[in-house]
This record gives C-alpha cells, sequence and structure tokens, in this order.
C-alpha cells in the first residue's frame, strides 16, 4: 500500500493542536462490504470508546481497546489505519459510541473531553478524537432523511448515511466560518466578548460563512456587523477543526480603517482594542480571561503577540 502524502508545507498558523494526525482515513477500504465482520475478527484492530463527547484517556494518551474486548455495536465507524511512524502502525481503529461511560473499561475520572486534552495529545490520537467526535456528533443529529423523514441507516464504514425509502445519501456536515485578528494602524488588536459568554471573557472575533459568500467576503462583513469596524486586506493564517458540533474554523488577519467601535448587541456585547502591553497586563492580573491553548484563536492571538501570553511583550514584534 502507498504511504498516503504528508503535509510538507504549514500556513503561518502553523499545525494547530485539533489539526494533527497520523492516521490515514482509508477511504477506499470503507466500501467493504464485510468491513465491520472482518476488523472485529482481526488482532490488528483497536476501539477508541466515546460517551458524552468523552474518551477514556490515560497520562497523555487515548486508551483503545482491543477490537475482541469490545462487543461490535450495530453502528460502528472506521476511522482509518495508523501511519507509519507512530504508536500502533498499520492498525486500524474503529469508533464506537455508548450511550454512557463504561466505567468497567476506564474509571470515572479517566473520561475527559476533547478540549480537556487535546493539547496533550500526540498527533495520532488528536486527529482520532477530533475525527470520532465530529462524526458521532453527526449521526447523533442526523437519524433521518431530510427528503422524506424516514429514518436513515448508516453506510460506507459510517461516513454515509443512507434512506432505504428514496436512495439519497448523505454525508457527514461541516460547517464553515471564518476567525480573525484585527489589527490597526498602531497594530493594537481587536477582542471581543459574546452575550453568552462570562463579563470578563475575550477572544478574536467569528462568523459562520454565509452561501454564495468567500471567505474573505465573510471576513469583512462578519467584523463589520459584530464590531462596527471595516476591515480590509484579509490574510489567510490556517485552519483548525471544531466538532462543537461540526465546524472547521479558517483563520484570518486583516487591517483595520478605522477604530471606532460599535458591538452588535446581538452576538457581541463588548469590543476592546488592546496594546500587547495592556493584553499582557490584563491577562496576568486576571482581569480577563482569552481563549484556551486547544483554539485556533490562542493561537490568532499569540500571533500577533509574538510568543506566550504568560511573558512579558517584547519591545520589537514581527
Amino acid at each position: 500500500m502507498t504511504e498516503p502524502l504528508r503535509t510538507l508545507v504549514l500556513p503561518p498558523l502553523g499545525s494547530l493542536p485539533l489539526s494533527r494526525s497520523d492516521t490515514d482515513r482509508d477511504g477506499v477500504l470503507r466500501l467493504a462490504p464485510d468491513l465491520f465482520d472482518s476488523l472485529w475478527s482481526s488482532p490488528e484492530t483497536l476501539v477508541l470508546v466515546l460517551a458524552d463527547g468523552r474518551a477514556p484517556v490515560t497520562g497523555t494518551g487515548l486508551k483503545l481497546f482491543p477490537a475482541s474486548g469490545i462487543r461490535q455495536p450495530a453502528n460502528p465507524v472506521y476511522l482509518g489505519r495508523v501511519l507509519p511512524g507512530a504508536a500502533d502502525a498499520g492498525k486500524q481503529v474503529v469508533l464506537v459510541v455508548l450511550d454512557e461511560p463504561d466505567f468497567a473499561l476506564a474509571g470515572e475520572e479517566e473520561w475527559l473531553g476533547l478540549r480537556d486534552v487535546a493539547a496533550s495529545l500526540d498527533p495520532r490520537d488528536a486527529g482520532l478524537f477530533v475525527a470520532g467526535a465530529a462524526v458521532a456528533n453527526w449521526h447523533a443529529t442526523h437519524t433521518h432523511c431530510p427528503r422524506c423523514g424516514s429514518p436513515t441507516v448508516p453506510a460506507d464504514g459510517g461516513w454515509v448515511r443512507r434512506c432505504p425509502q428514496d436512495g439519497s445519501q448523505h454525508f457527514p456536515r461541516t460547517d464553515a466560518a471564518i476567525i480573525v485578528s484585527v489589527v490597526d494602524e498602531d497594530d493594537r488588536l481587536l477582542l471581543g466578548s459574546a452575550v453568552t459568554w462570562p463579563e470578563n471573557r475575550f477572544s478574536t472575533l467569528a462568523g459562520f460563512v454565509e452561501p454564495g459568500e468567500s471567505l474573505e467576503a465573510a471576513v469583512v462583513r462578519e467584523v463589520a456587523e459584530e464590531s462596527g469596524v471595516e476591515v480590509h486586506s484579509p490574510r489567510y493564517l490556517g485552519s483548525q477543526p471544531w466538532p462543537f458540533p461540526a465546524s472547521i474554523m479558517l483563520g484570518f488577519t486583516a487591517v483595520a480603517s478605522g477604530t471606532e467601535l460599535e458591538p452588535d448587541g446581538v452576538e457581541i456585547k463588548t469590543v476592546r482594542w488592546f496594546t500587547r502591553q495592556e493584553l499582557f497586563e490584563a491577562v496576568r492580573d486576571g482581569d480577563i480571561t482569552i481563549a484556551g491553548s486547544v483554539s485556533i484563536a490562542r493561537a490568532l492571538i499569540e500571533r500577533w503577540y509574538g510568543g506566550p501570553l504568560d511573558e512579558e511583550p517584547a519591545e520589537v514584534r514581527p
């Protein structure tokens, strides 16, 4: 089998926590009619178990189980084959979703969510957890045909749902959303606080791409709608899946044409400009909190800042 090509050139944000993977999704094998019977009879098959968005984690790694120790469910999902160089290289991984955590498999304290552990996982486990969480969310919310309302059935290794009544096929949905670091002429960063967030929580502005809209147009529109700031020169920096429940976050930076602020009051309650020193002191003193290390928002902020936010800002930043 030819080894899949790996990404050799990364965008400016580099390898983000939820964008890493050491698994070949093995799309051809998904079509095998006896796929899961074959996988469950193989000693090379490992099982990732999810329940309520949580998976068993031991130390800094996922706790994967031999298929022989897990009952084959009605609706498993084939996640693919582990690439050479990663732990358990060549082994195939299947997702099993439970209604609730099974404490016979792992202790209560070992069942952790993706946001809790993604930054500490290696690329293999991060990729498996992200893919598993995303496809599990899709199955849970797309059980019926959008055309005729009939119950659908999983197919193609769990990556398609087919309607037995009208024959239509339905595929996992991913919603595109832009997220943008806006800077002004004085190189200050614009951050906003959402209506639903705690009073002192701030992050970069973001929003969903609308039908028939380019990514760059979405950057300009969303920033103007949420903050009242007109921007230009949007530049792509990188992307990261965000399976909470089904988004892909596309990171940009853009330049503000003006500095007057007018939050929309519907999605964003407060917007503020920050210098690097102001942001450092606000975070250090606990006056504000910002996006966690797993998010692309944190990567955008630290790219502008020039390093980790727990370090005093340098006099000169790129």
